[in-house]
């Protein structure tokens, strides 16, 4: 796909890594702004964007603390809302002519689900050690350790194709139902379809948030039942 038809910046650069980058770095600045508003006059009553971000924050909390706990949920709170929002902005950019989603591109899905399964692990081998960690991948019964621990090796790391095509996915499926809707009928039919895509850039945003937090949960409580 030839960025300089669909995006403001190929007419600069037609290299397509260089849009993805661009709009990384562009969606990367517009989530600091946002925080930055929120956060730069912290009130009783609070305004607008503390009104968002407040409730937002605490829908992620609600949410979480079913799967890992309130208190594990708070304790993630700055990773997983960073997600969520990096990743929201990232498909939701998408939808605005001339620009394009950087979670339309694999390079990107995969480089997130890479941090979420290093961190996810990190967190575990951390709380547990290394031994303890992984001795919960042989599961219960020993005599079948051999065999468990290799399909449970391989369970974790199809995570990385699980979170990463997922999103990817569905974002560049959004993009050209989008780009259909725009050749078809430019000024009736893409009204519905921004609203609906809005929707589905909020939805992927919550289903890798909330997977990352099922992740967190696995690497941190599984091992904390077992012992």
């Amino acid at each position: 796909m030839d960025g300089r038809l669909f995006t403001f910046v190929g007419l600069f650069n037609h290299d397509h890594d260089f849009i993805i980058a661009f709009h990384t770095i562009l969606i990367a600045i517009i989530a600091l702004v946002l925080a930055k508003l929120a956060t730069s006059k912290l009130q009783v009553v609070p305004g607008t964007m503390q009104n968002v971000f407040e409730a937002l924050l605490g829908g992620i909390i609600s949410m979480a603390k079913d799967v890992i706990g309130e208190e594990k949920a708070r304790h993630y709170l700055p990773f997983t809302a960073t997600l969520a929002i990096f990743i929201f902005l990232a498909n939701a950019i998408g939808i605005i002519p001339g620009f394009e989603a950087p979670s339309s591109s694999l390079s990107f899905t995969l480089t997130l689900a890479i941090v979420v399964f290093v961190f996810y692990n990190f967190e575990g081998i951390r709380t547990f050690g290394v031994v303890k960690y992984f001795a919960h991948f042989a599961g219960p019964v020993k005599a079948l350790a051999p065999l468990m621990f290799p399909i449970e090796i391989i369970s974790h790391c199809s995570r990385l194709v699980s979170l990463s095509f997922r999103l990817f996915g569905n974002i560049k499926g959004d993009d050209m139902f989008l780009l259909v809707m725009l050749m078809l009928a430019p000024w009736v039919a893409p009204l519905p379809a921004y609203l609906v895509l809005t929707f589905m850039a909020f939805l992927q945003a919550f289903i890798f948030m909330i997977l990352t937090y099922v992740f967190l949960a696995g690497a941190v409580l599984e091992s904390e039942e077992a012992h």
